[in-house]
């Protein structure tokens, strides 16, 4: 499965091949926040204006969301989790957003959005962000 919260919406796999899936938020029956990868999801399928589309999706029974690889906790070199916050793709935006303007205020929109971006997918890879 693969979901944008930031988009609202994603793809599910189905189990035994085929054509993915779309999913929208609004399909959701279960909180946007246990849709991670790897999570077993039931729904129904309709066929929707490009292709399938899921509805009235939900955790499959006994399911537990299963935490996405990049989100696995780091460790320090004496074993110990270290302390740091992670954020939705909204806020680090937010934050990012605010230190480039105080930082270099002559930046222009259209390189604040490039640097964004580029952060954002950064982010993503190390498990900063959590979408």
């Amino acid at each position: 499965m693969r979901f944008d919260g930031v988009r609202g919406y994603g793809f599910i796999a189905p189990e035994h091949g085929g054509e993915d899936v779309f999913l929208h938020v609004n399909d959701l029956v279960v909180p946007e926040s246990v849709i991670r990868p790897g999570v077993v999801v039931e729904f129904e399928v309709e066929e929707g204006d490009r292709g399938p589309k899921a509805s009235t999706v939900g955790l499959a029974k006994g399911a537990v969301a299963a935490p996405s690889p990049a989100a696995a906790p780091r460790r320090t070199a004496d074993g110990e989790e270290p302390e740091c916050d992670i954020l939705t793709a909204s806020e680090y935006g937010a934050e990012l957003t605010e230190l480039l303007l105080q930082a270099v205020p002559g930046l222009t929109g259209a390189q604040i959005l490039e640097v964004r971006k580029e952060m954002l997918r950064l982010g993503r890879t190390h498990g900063w962000i959590d979408d």
